[in-house]
């Protein structure tokens, strides 16, 4: 899968060329250039936001915005830098969602996962899906969750830096900060997140008594994991490391990189329907007009 976060993706010219067919109206390179960057503007919106569907509603704002903004780019940047800038400003400065509604710090997620008893896997009868896909659902929910309590801008750049191995000249890009800004805020946020993890996750740290299995009833009784809907562990699924290739960064203490392969093991998710929701939205009268869609 294409990765516009890499940096040989700089001077990828399919992008040019879809954004100036669509300029002239043309919806299929339209459709053709949205649906090469959806899912990354939907994987950043689940990092944003923890729940699916308030990630599919941020990635078609996002969407709309870069939509009805075509026309104005000029090509004095690269595509990718105008529209993930698009993209980075408004998770920064969005409505608050409800995985938000009050501000989550380290020392609260770690004392609600302590208060979270140590159980044993639910009884498999009980349970419409097999225990290691709890557990996994468990695990990537808890992770997730953790990005929580970074602020956004941290989380972002977490999550563009970390996760998705952007290199610190498009990072910086994207966020319209210096390379080293990025490298530094992107340090800071690594360090919180593993100071976390050291002290409170036996993923990083095997002396710390949490574990996923134990925690996963718990987990169910408190409505943090349904087994009839889960949110992150898809039927097919790609991982972030097989689809955005780590980008190669002096880390201090080489323990830090523990946490990181962590949230690189989530699974790359796909948003529902955005196939259906693009066309329904191109066939609306005003954007078609403003688009001069043929």
């Amino acid at each position: 899968m294409f990765n516009p976060f890499t940096e040989i993706a700089e001077n990828d010219p399919a992008d040019a060329a879809l954004v100036e067919q669509a300029k002239n109206g043309d919806r299929a390179a339209l459709e053709k250039l949205v649906l090469q960057h959806q899912a990354w503007i939907y994987n950043i919106a689940v990092r944003m936001v923890f729940q699916p569907h308030d990630a599919e509603e941020v990635t078609q704002e996002v969407l709309v915005k870069v939509i009805t903004k075509l026309s104005t780019f000029k090509g004095e940047s690269k595509f990718r830098t105008w529209l993930y800038r698009i993209t980075a400003n408004h998770v920064l400065n969005m409505k608050r969602r409800s995985a938000e509604a009050q501000e989550l710090t380290f020392a609260r997620y770690g004392a609600a996962i302590e208060n979270t008893p140590d159980l044993e896997l639910p009884d498999p009868k009980t349970v419409p899906v097999d225990a290691p896909l709890l557990v996994e659902e468990a695990k990537n929910g808890c992770t997730m969750g953790m990005l929580l309590c970074l602020d956004r801008k941290q989380r972002l750049i977490f999550t563009l830096g970390a996760i998705f191995g952007a290199s610190d000249t498009v990072g910086g890009e994207v966020l319209e900060m210096t390379a080293d800004n990025f490298r530094q805020c992107l340090a800071r946020a690594r360090r919180d997140l593993h100071n976390f993890m050291n002290h409170q996750c036996g993923l990083v740290n095997k002396e710390n008594p949490c574990r996923c299995p134990k925690k996963t009833r718990g987990f169910i009784e408190q409505g943090h994991v349904d087994p009839h809907h889960l949110l992150f562990v898809p039927q097919h699924v790609s991982r972030v490391r097989d689809i955005a290739p780590e980008t190669v960064r002096e880390i201090e203490d080489v323990v830090e990189q523990q946490h990181a392969d962590i949230f690189r093991d989530h699974p790359f998710l796909q948003p529902a329907d955005q196939v259906g929701w693009l066309r329904r939205m191109l066939e609306g009268e005003d954007l078609r007009g403003a688009l001069r869609l043929n």
